[in-house]
């Protein structure tokens, strides 16, 4: 088999403003990215055969989010809509923000914001 090449990469954000749940972000974030994409190209390439697009198409996702540890991954690898390799590395960082706050309600609520950063690989 031949060595893996960069097809598509693609960046995208999400947002949670209620709960300060990470996964939230992180699917949004994954999901921004990936509605983006348009990949005939692959199809056309592997002759429209699932399993050899399958056997050659590899997506990495790296996402950057608060409380990284509290993200499920198979999750996120649900949110890649290729049946192929999927490797999802998530790690700290994104943004953490003062969101809804009420001292007279005892409400303090921040905003999270994760990034989502997919490539495609492809094997030639």
């Amino acid at each position: 088999m031949g060595e893996w090449s960069k097809y598509i990469i693609e960046i995208g954000f999400g947002t949670e403003h209620l709960g300060e749940d990470p996964n939230i972000a992180v699917l949004r974030a994954v999901e921004f990215a990936m509605n983006g994409v348009c990949i005939p190209g692959l199809y056309e390439m592997f002759d429209y055969d699932p399993e050899k697009i399958k056997k050659n198409t590899r997506v990495e996702v790296l996402v950057g989010t608060p409380y990284p540890e509290k993200v499920d991954v198979e999750r996120v690898k649900k949110a890649i809509p290729l049946d192929c390799e999927k490797v999802v590395k998530i790690v700290e960082g994104g943004l953490l923000g003062e969101g809804v706050v009420s001292e007279e309600h005892n409400i303090k609520r921040n905003i999270i914001v994760s990034n989502a950063f997919i490539t495609v690989y492809v094997r030639k």
